[in-house]
């Protein structure tokens, strides 16, 4: 009687097994492409108008590095992490002479590198401008991230403007700041000689 009952189902089952199989790979699938980080935008090709041909290596006499800090995540009014998108922007300064970025990188909150952006030195027309944008949903950098900026020019050279623009919307509140951008420099003497002199 059972068999009789059962036998129209038996072409039926291994359909709903293929169903929930896929279904399966699915959930896997999309699971796995929440971990990897979005999509990078090519900003070289979205600002190639602000680009112009890199100055002979050897003609560059000033050079300087800036750090950034970068705000990937701050914590809202209930004490829980929100995510927040981050702007990268460079500016040449310079109304006369290129600005040339030898390195573009971004660091998480341990000190890891997350990314970087520029493989070989580009150049900056004068007044010309970048952007290097990272979407909220790219968690890499963590709460306290950085961008570190490397840059040459032929002196005398203005120092050109480099900061980041962090925005987005965290417990219902929307945050938009400005977090400018640092030269790095060594203070201090070292000794000379190891006789307590300095220099």
């Amino acid at each position: 009687m059972f068999s009789g009952i059962l036998s129209p189902l038996r072409g039926v089952v291994p359909p709903i097994r293929l169903a929930i199989a896929l279904l399966a790979f699915t959930f896997a699938f999309d699971a796995l492409a929440q971990d990897k980080p979005p999509a990078a935008r090519n900003f070289l090709e979205e600002f190639q108008q602000s680009l112009t041909a890199v100055p002979d290596a050897k003609s560059l006499t000033v050079h300087g590095t800036v750090y950034v800090p970068a705000y990937s995540s701050i914590r809202g009014r209930t004490d829980q992490p929100g995510s927040l998108a981050t702007l990268l922007r460079i500016d040449n300064t310079s109304a006369t002479k290129p600005l040339v970025l030898e390195r573009v990188e971004y660091f998480d909150t341990s000190g890891k590198l997350v990314q970087r952006y520029v493989d070989n030195p580009i150049a900056l027309k004068p007044f010309g401008a970048i952007q290097i944008f990272i979407p909220a949903e790219d968690s890499r950098g963590g709460p306290a991230a950085n961008f570190i900026v490397t840059w040459g020019g032929v002196a005398p050279m203005v120092e050109p403007l480099i900061e980041a623009v962090v925005f987005g919307k965290v417990d219902g509140a929307g945050y938009s700041f400005v977090s400018p951008g640092r030269p790095i420099r060594t203070v201090g003497k070292r000794p000379w000689l190891g006789l307590g002199l300095s220099r």
